[in-house]
């Protein structure tokens, strides 16, 4: 199991043998194959105050997301069995070669687990969680369809690749802003990409004309900023990384029920694609927390366990 005991950056992580958690009434154990990493991740393991507003306390494990192979099932379990793949997020255990589950449990709460598709591979189920139920949230505050042009700001990572995604099925056109070197990533996904920082306003005012409708920040606030410069309304606008005043903020945990096993389904189906940015055996857990928190990356951040 991978374990944080003291809060600080990736040189606080440590491997450590731990007994196998067993699985009570109620519950399943998974055999953890995958896990996916998440800004939160690390925001939590390296600042005291973060950690504690999410109820945690050292030692304490790393990482959310993670798919495997249910291998032990609780007295009163029907929903799942033994062998059958899951995917889902434990807050801060997921990195680990077992995980205990909830089944009537929440991410933040005991975990939760949902059935993996066919089609969909163990890595590509480790990414969806958070990423997923964040991106739908943050749609389901604009509601982005045909005739919109929605703006995303960070677009090339995590929960970018989600939201502009979801917002081109939806109908909507997407202008996303990154780095220089993310415009193919952003091409490939859908988006028209325009390069953040200063002067967003009129590069994205020359990219579209006709005028935006919608932004979703998954940044910070510079995108809202130049939203509402370019006549936006505060209704139409979103943040998941910071608090506006006047502005919506979407969390993932208010996600709409089913939002996760709709982003498998249209994964399994091929209608929509994660990219992989990197993959790390768990021996190498902090390059691969060093690579995710660099802020650069185009894609997700995979452990293997």
């Amino acid at each position: 199991m991978q374990f944080v005991e003291s809060f600080g950056g990736p040189e606080a992580l440590s491997l450590r043998e731990v007994p196998a958690p067993q699985a009570g009434p109620g519950q399943i154990r998974v055999r953890v194959t995958a896990a996916g990493l998440n800004p939160m991740d690390w925001f939590m393991a390296s600042d005291a105050d973060t950690a504690r507003r999410f109820g945690l306390s050292l030692p304490s494990g790393f990482g959310t997301d993670y798919a495997g192979v249910v291998d032990q099932v609780g007295d009163g379990v029907t929903a799942f069995a033994t062998g059958e793949r899951v995917f889902g997020g434990a807050l801060s255990r997921a990195v680990a070669d077992h995980v205990v589950i909830d089944v009537a449990g929440t991410i933040a709460v005991g975990g939760d687990a949902h059935h993996t598709p066919d089609g969909v591979d163990d890595r590509t189920a480790a990414t969806l969680t958070i990423a997923g139920c964040t991106a739908a949230a943050a749609l389901a505050v604009v509601q982005p369809g045909p005739g919109d042009t929605l703006l995303v700001g960070g677009a090339g990572g995590g929960v970018g690749v989600f939201t502009v995604q979801l917002a081109v099925l939806a109908g909507a056109r997407v202008i996303g802003t990154g780095s220089a070197t993310s415009a193919d990533a952003l091409r490939a996904l859908g988006a028209e990409p325009v390069t953040y920082g200063e002067g967003l306003a009129d590069r994205v005012r020359a990219l579209a004309p006709g005028g935006v409708t919608a932004a979703v920040d998954l940044h910070g606030t510079d995108t809202v900023q130049a939203a509402r410069e370019l006549g936006v309304p505060d209704k139409r606008l979103t943040t998941i990384a910071a608090q506006v005043d006047g502005i919506t903020p979407a969390n993932g945990a208010n996600a709409a029920p089913g939002a996760l096993e709709e982003i498998a389904r249209l994964v399994a189906t091929g209608k929509l694609r994660v990219p992989i940015a990197a993959t790390f055996p768990v021996e190498q857990i902090r390059a691969a927390v060093e690579l995710q928190a660099g802020r650069h990356v185009h894609g997700k951040v995979v452990v293997d366990l």
